[in-house]
């Protein structure tokens, strides 16, 4: 359950620390007061959108930080374990940060987190419902998933909806290989000769520069052969060579460094110098020691240069692109190759459809299960609702092939009086009808539920007099099983919470501020009585409202 809840700067409240208890509890205030802040700010803390006008005019951030009690939901544990973001034991702590320029950051127990794992870690704990969520009553979706939730079977039907995901899949590609056959066999024909080629020219990845470099070689082995020579003889083979020029030079500067010492460096120079063409010399006479013309090895060359060129250019590739191509052709011809297997295809989509069957059948009596008891209990609520006579169904029209969501399809119907049939639940209900129903929708398959806090914002709109004393007694009910707020306009529901928050404006140093705070026995009076007669609260009144707290 929601244990505290933290606001700094956030719309016109400045600073607010509230802590909660279990139960029922009840927020109100005048009109514009900002009673929404608390549900606006609990949203951001769980994943909503945020915006820079949350942040309170000449603030830099807001932030939000909601703590919760979750030492009984193991489900919500194994997934802060399963994405790093476990705290304490027993304890979650939402935090948001909405900075002035729009900037947004989410902490999960002090981890930093993403929105939708906001959203994701706030559906185990909070369920709100705002004063137009009976809208979406009207849903196709809406309607199968709280059947589903009151009949406890919503994990059975994600698998159903995950499992006819596979079988649809395994149907496309198996009819999608039955009608392209005969374009399948063509292809593998025209690879299997494309392969057979090409695996007998055998392509290797790193023969193509290697190639190249032997035909350079060979292709100049003449030139390189008397150039050779010639810088051998430049370097060392006759009187004017280089290295014979060089040790006169040396001869001569050691002289020279008898007299000064500072010649040295420039023998040291020298000696290194003659070190290096000798070393080049050496390296000459070795190469041409081994080198010689071979024109048959060319012509080799030059014959495997141009198959390897003629693939290449028959197959719109570089040369050196031949030896990844033919791998991509053979594993494409294992992949036909097993297209002809179509029987091992059809035994897999038909082990899908069964699977898929299997458990879109359990859905099914689970469904039916929860139809006639979820149509009583509503139809009994509908009663007590201003709704006499009328009376709520479930049909569940089956689809001939089943979908992603079942063998059926979920429709409410209602019947606004006794002697009619039931009809679809849009073309019947009138607003205020609507908003009935869907309260008692609500708090009937919120008790089969495990959200442990749940918010209600004014879903009491529309309703007065003995119907909203009887709004209120069902949502005390639902609150003796787990935390419940309420955000409320009526004096018959708030009179009805175990505890009470007033939301009240002031001004202050020219700025507008909101405050949150909870009331005592008398002030509850008081608040009370003020929702029964507005401005003016007399002596009737108060009594009036002391009654209607039992006090």
């Amino acid at each position: 359950m929601l244990r505290s809840l933290s606001l700094r700067d956030f719309v016109i409240v400045d600073r607010l620390d509230l802590e909660f208890d279990a139960g029922f509890t009840v927020l109100t205030g005048e009109t514009g007061a900002g009673k929404s802040i608390l549900i606006d700010a609990l949203s951001l803390a769980l994943g909503e959108r945020g915006e820079s006008g949350l942040v309170r005019l000449g603030c830099e951030k807001a932030e939000i930080s909601a703590e919760f009690s979750v030492t009984d939901l193991p489900q919500l544990h194994a997934w802060l374990k399963d994405h790093e973001l476990a705290g304490d034991d027993g304890i979650c702590l939402m935090r948001r940060i909405v900075y002035a320029d729009g900037r947004s950051r989410a902490f999960i127990n002090g981890f930093n987190a993403t929105m939708q794992q906001l959203r994701e870690a706030g559906d185990f704990m909070v369920d709100i419902y705002s004063q137009h969520a009976h809208h979406s009553l009207l849903k196709t979706a809406s309607q199968r998933a709280l059947l589903d939730d009151f009949g406890g079977v919503s994990a059975l039907a994600a698998q159903v909806v995950i499992a006819h995901k596979c079988w649809r899949e395994l149907h496309e590609k198996r009819s999608e290989m039955e009608r392209n056959a005969a374009a399948y066999a063509e292809e593998l024909t025209e690879l299997r000769d494309q392969v057979r080629e090409l695996a007998q020219l055998n392509p290797s990845a790193e023969e193509w520069e290697t190639l190249q470099q032997e035909h350079s070689r060979l292709a100049h082995a003449a030139s390189l052969l008397a150039g050779g020579e010639e810088c051998r003889e430049l370097l060392a083979e006759n009187e004017a060579s280089v290295l014979r020029q060089l040790h006169v030079a040396q001869h001569k500067l050691q002289e020279l460094s008898e007299y000064d010492p500072a010649m040295q460096e420039a023998l040291d120079s020298l000696d290194a110098a003659a070190i290096q063409i000798e070393e080049a010399d050496r390296f000459l006479k070795k190469y041409l020691s081994r080198a010689e013309l071979d024109p048959e090895r060319l012509n080799e060359v030059e014959s495997r240069i141009q198959a390897v060129h003629a693939a290449a250019r028959k197959h719109r590739v570089r040369p050196e692109e031949l030896p990844e191509l033919l791998v991509k052709w053979q594993e494409r011809m294992t992949e036909l190759d097993g297209v002809g297997d179509n029987g091992a295809l059809a035994r897999e989509e038909s082990a899908a459809h069964e699977q898929y069957m299997k458990l879109a059948t359990e859905l099914s009596a689970g469904r039916q299960k929860a139809v006639a008891r979820l149509g009583k209990l509503v139809s009994a609520e509908m009663q007590r609702l201003a709704l006499s006579g009328g009376s709520f169904a479930v049909a569940l029209e089956p689809l001939p092939e089943g979908g992603a969501h079942g063998l059926e399809q979920v429709e409410f119907l209602v019947a606004g009086h006794a002697g009619v049939p039931p009809r679809a639940l849009a073309k019947v209900a009138s607003g205020g009808e609507l908003s009935r129903i869907s309260l008692a929708i609500r708090v009937i398959t919120a008790q089969q539920g495990a959200t442990p806090t749940m918010i209600f914002d004014e879903v009491d709109v529309g309703i007065g007099g003995g119907v909203a004393e009887v709004v209120g007694q069902l949502l005390k009910s639902l609150g003796a099983s787990r935390q419940v707020l309420v955000i409320t306009h009526l004096p018959q529901v708030a009179a009805q919470g175990v505890r009470h928050l007033r939301v009240s404006k002031s001004a202050a140093h020219g700025s507008t501020l909101s405050r949150i705070e909870p009331l005592d026995p008398i002030e509850r009076i008081e608040e009370v009585a003020r929702m029964l007669g507005g401005m003016e609260i007399t002596e009737t009144t108060r009594r009036h409202a002391a009654e209607m707290l039992g006090v």
